[in-house]
């Protein structure tokens, strides 16, 4: 099997180190001949990037060359495969997503309504220029792209690279769930098929197989709604959050068995209860930064300090085995199914064509080939037109500067609604993005 070179965009990411870790557990699925990390943050990437060397030396002896850089010609040149995840404005930024809306009485969560529009307009108009950048140098690599909120950068992709067949958006939440699934039923992830659709983060279940064809649906449901739903991936299984947002997506199931649902749903469909759990002393950002940030950037300090990685638990999760299995699909033309996100044009033909949903595809050297939903019932179709509608604003707001669009977008919002409370959790993100949001008329 050919080697490939690889570029993680975001190198200095907390994320990194697990990724390699994968890449490392998956060499047989894609094996590599290089890996570039690739960050604008030159001091926290260095600190990765030493500490990766150390373990890439030891743990992938196979692998001919590794470097870390903030030249993009060195990054992106020859590169077969880009991973992409960035975080415009960082860590500090998020906080204030997730607390001005908190304030304000309303969900504080980095993709999800307020705090999710205003990541979203700050990611856009990076995402944009680095895939331009990328494509100054590189018009064939495999650009897969994993910044959040995914719903609303895809969509601004889209519009300005419509035919950028090579471009993928990608979440890794769907393939968690399913990890969740196959350890209640004592199953292998990867033999499990889902069929799926919705919006990124808004989205259903509505079969679980096998690969042989056994239908695991009905005693899925089952055994959700009568034990205990629980994250069990290494990323998040002890993390009290996520711990909460299973036990909650149990709820969901109780309420709406039809299908089984995202996990994210939960701040749409019980967005009061949701918004009376949070602190704006005590946002997810603050638990990150005083948690994995704080634990990784330490590894790294022991890494470097003792030039190896004993005693360092460091592994690979679901999240950078997703992303790998699909790079590969892609590059050795494996045609294998994942839940990805594309342009709607027909795959659910009573929601508008241009949205950018999220179903199964399969994924080979064309691209992906989506496979269809159909229509898709009245509960189901309301909810996703209107967060749709939500995202289209969002994004038309930023390239046409139009403050209207962005209170619009947020009175739909179903995190928000309230006409009173959009123009004023508006007003105060809008203070607090002025060096990155575009001018508002």
């Amino acid at each position: 099997m050919k080697k490939s070179k690889l570029t993680i965009v975001g190198g200095g990411s907390t994320y990194t180190l697990g990724i390699l870790m994968s890449l490392i557990e998956e060499a047989n699925h894609l094996p590599l001949s290089e890996i570039t990390l690739y960050d604008t943050d030159i001091s926290r990437q260095e600190k990765i990037g030493k500490a990766a060397n150390i373990l890439l030396k030891e743990h992938y002896p196979s692998l001919e060359k590794f470097e870390y850089t903030s030249n993009q010609s060195t990054a992106f040149k020859d590169a077969d495969i880009i991973f992409v995840q960035i975080r415009t404005g960082g860590l500090l930024m998020r906080e204030l997503d997730e607390q001005i809306p908190i304030q304000h009485g309303l969900v504080g969560q980095e993709t999800c309504g307020a705090g999710g529009m205003s990541y979203g307009l700050r990611s856009i108009p990076d995402m944009i220029q680095l895939v331009k950048d990328i494509r100054s140098i590189n018009k064939e690599a495999w650009v897969l792209n994993y910044t959040n909120p995914a719903a609303i950068v895809g969509l601004a992709l889209d519009k300005v690279f419509p035919d950028d067949n090579r471009l993928l958006n990608i979440c890794d939440m769907p393939i968690a769930i399913m990890k969740s699934y196959a350890d209640i039923l004592d199953e292998d992830v990867w033999n499990l098929e889902a069929d799926y659709f919705g919006l990124n983060h808004f989205g259903w279940f509505t079969k679980i197989r096998n690969k042989y064809g056994h239908d695991y649906t009905s005693e899925l449901k089952h055994l959700i709604k009568n034990n205990d739903f629980k994250p069990t991936d290494k990323l998040i299984a002890n993390d009290p959050s996520w711990q909460s947002t299973f036990k909650q997506a149990k709820q969901m199931v109780q309420d709406f068995e039809e299908y089984l649902p995202n996990t994210y749903l939960q701040y749409y469909l019980y967005p009061n209860q949701l918004s009376q759990k949070e602190s704006a002393n005590n946002t997810r950002a603050r638990q990150v930064i005083n948690g994995r940030e704080k634990e990784v950037f330490n590894d790294c300090d022991t890494i470097i300090n003792q030039n190896n990685t004993e005693n360092i638990d460091i592994s690979g999760d679901i999240h950078g085995v997703y992303m790998i299995r699909i790079a590969a699909s892609l590059v050795h033309h494996l045609k294998e199914r994942f839940i990805i996100i594309t342009r709607n044009e027909g795959i659910i033909p009573n929601l508008p064509s241009d949205a950018l949903v999220e179903v199964p595809a399969l994924l080979g050297k064309n691209g992906a080939e989506p496979f269809k939903v159909g229509e898709i019932p009245t509960f189901y179709k309301g909810l996703l037109e209107n967060q749709y509608a939500y995202e289209k604003l969002v994004v038309e707001a930023y390239f046409e500067n139009d403050y209207n669009k962005l209170l619009q977008a947020l009175v739909l919002n179903r995190t928000v609604i309230d006409t009173n409370k959009a123009k004023n959790v508006l007003n105060d993100l809008f203070e607090a993005n002025k060096e990155y949001w575009p001018n508002l008329n």
